[in-house]
Order: C-alpha cells, then structure tokens, then sequence
C-alpha cells in the first residue's frame, strides 16, 4: 500500500508542479505550495484507482487526481483558521495562518479553491466536454453548501449547541465534512471513463465513515510525532465523537465492520479493485 501511495504522491507533485511553475513569489503563491506539500493523497489515489478500473490512463487521472488535492488543501487552510478549528500544527508543520498570517491564509484557500476547478479544465485530461463538465459540478456539490461546506457549518453550530449531537447527526455531519470529498474522488474515475459510478459510490460511503471514526480514535490515542497535528482537541472541548458515544473499543469495531462493507461494495470488480480494498484496510491502521 505504500508504494502505491508513493506513486500516487509523485505523480500528483509533478502534476501540481506544473500547474504552480508559472506563478510567482508572493505570500499567497508560497502560501499555496506550501499548503500543497505533503499529505497522504489518499483522495487522489481513490481518483487514480477509480480510473484505472475503468481504462483511463494515470496520465490523464492525474489532473483530477491534483484537482482533489487542491480542494482538500483549500479546506484545510480554511479549518485551521482561528474562526475555525484554530490550529498552530498541520502534516508536522506550522499552519498558513502561523506561517504568514490569517489574511494570507485566507487568500491561499481562496486561490487553491479555484485551482481546483483551473486544473479540471486542463486539456491533458483528454475528455469531452460533457465528462469535464460533469466533473466540475459534481465538485462544485461535493465542496460547497450541500457537502464539505455544510458539514463545517455544522460541526461549527454543534459547538455552541447545548444538546450534543447524537449518534445519527454525527454521522450526517461526517458525511458532508468528510465524506463528501472521498465520495467525489472514489467516483470521478468512473465518470472520466463514462461507466456507472454506483459501485464505487457505496465504496466511498463506507470508507468516509471507516476513515472519520479513524480519525477520532487517533484524536485519542495518536501521537503529535505521527499525526502531524494536534491530538486530544476533541476529548478537551467535551466535543461528541464516534468514540465518545460508542466507546473506543466498539469505535474500533465499527470501523472495521464499515471496511469490510466497502471491500464487499467493489465485488463487481474482482481482483482488480484489490488496491482499494487495500486503501480500505490501510484507513483503519494509519498512524497519521
């Protein structure tokens, strides 16, 4: 799994080299390279991995596979923020807004926003017009009010609530904070390829929430060292997690239970989805 993801990583560098060479300078062009660097580009293996099922070249997936990238950095900048999560550390480093400063890391989310959508224009990837404009609105869904965005705002009105979440909100909130990009990016290879996504789809939905309990479990037992982030934010605010109502050990189970369901989703595959159920097993492992 690894070396898959390293080849993932250096294909995506390259691609996002490209794309940033003809920029400059400036705080905000820094900025951007810097928010870019490192990360497990796991959203763009699940792009690169979805296309090869369906017979589109690494060399044209790419350009999504970057695209994806670039929201997710987008979004994180953004998370960090004082008004947000208020993070100091993220992938082992100062945020963008401890770096420079917070109007610097609002423009830097600002523009890789937009390099999103800039990179899923590109001529490389070889589609039609209609697969390319597919692409684009189901991103623009998957990133803005009716996912990513709303499940911020959510989580954002769930602090100051007085009543904790439940169970179910919970689970809706990840799916839009979370799950709304992986879902996005397990299916955009289907769509470059012109197949049904269906199959990777229910894939998706699994993994989102197999990797957002993965999450709060690292918030409980991670260390900063291998995280690369802040851990025990969550227990600290008295914030309701997967962890918190199930408890750590059933946490855990359901984790594993949500793998084996997006392992089972790719059956119409056979052996050739054995890297996604691979990336599936990995979610629930990592130690970042």
């Amino acid at each position: 799994m690894q070396d898959d993801l390293a080849r993932c990583k250096a294909a995506v560098a390259a691609c996002l080299e490209t794309a940033l060479a003809p920029l400059g300078s400036m705080p905000v062009e820094e900025g951007m390279r810097y928010a870019l660097n490192g990360g497990k580009r796991l959203r763009a293996f699940l792009v690169m991995e979805g296309a090869t099922l369906h017979g589109v070249s690494a060399e044209h997936s790419v350009w999504a596979a970057a695209a994806i990238e670039a929201l997710h950095a987008y979004s994180l900048v953004h998370d960090d923020l004082p008004c947000m999560d208020d993070d100091d550390l993220r992938r082992g480093q100062p945020t963008v807004h401890k770096r420079w400063d917070e109007a610097t890391a609002v423009l830097v989310g600002d523009a890789l926003q937009t390099l999103a959508f800039e990179l899923l224009t590109r001529p490389e990837m070889v589609v039609s017009s209609q697969v390319r404009v597919e692409l684009i609105a189901s991103l623009a869904k998957s990133s803005g009010v009716q996912g990513m965005v709303l499940g911020q705002a959510q989580d954002i009105a769930a602090e100051t609530s007085e009543t904790p979440l439940d169970l179910a909100q919970i689970t809706e909130l990840q799916g839009h904070k979370t799950g709304a990009l992986i879902e996005w990016s397990a299916c955009a290879g289907a769509i470059l390829g012109g197949a049904d996504p269906t199959p990777l789809r229910a894939y998706a939905s699994a993994l989102g929430l197999a990797f957002q309990i993965h999450d709060d479990i690292l918030d409980i037992e991670g260390d900063v060292a291998k995280t690369g982030k802040a851990v025990g934010k969550d227990a600290e605010a008295g914030k309701a997690t997967f962890v918190s109502l199930l408890g750590l050990e059933e946490a855990k189970a359901r984790a594993e239970r949500l793998v084996e369901q997006a392992c089972a989703a790719l059956s119409p595959y056979g052996s050739r989805a054995e890297p996604l159920r691979d990336l599936a097993r990995f979610v629930i492992s990592r130690e970042t």
